[in-house]
């Protein structure tokens, strides 16, 4: 299964952090996708963690990072700079969606 996490708030990072983990222990992919106030996220240390495991695919809004001001130097690497298309593609390959 592919669970899908929309995040567009800034108040959820051990949710995010505890649902994609139990998700990864039952062998599940997640994909992740941060915009609004979420983005504000990208720099929790827990957050960025877990774009380095195996199974977790992560992408954030430009244009939201860029509204915020969040330095997108200090967001890993391995999460895509992107837009609502990547959005919208989380949305069509997901099995299920959880907003935070």
């Amino acid at each position: 299964m592919k669970l899908g996490i929309f995040v567009n708030t800034d108040r959820h990072a051990e949710d995010l952090v505890g649902l994609t983990k139990a998700a990864l222990s039952k062998k599940h992919k997640v994909i992740v996708f941060f915009m609004d106030d979420g983005v504000k996220l990208l720099t929790n240390p827990a957050v960025i963690n877990l774009c380095y495991n195996p199974g977790v695919n992560m992408s954030y809004c430009d244009y939201t990072t860029q509204k915020m001001g969040v330095n997108k130097k200090r967001i890993c690497e391995k999460m895509v700079c992107g837009s609502q298309f990547n959005n919208a593609m989380m949305n069509h390959e997901a099995d299920r969606v959880i907003v935070l």
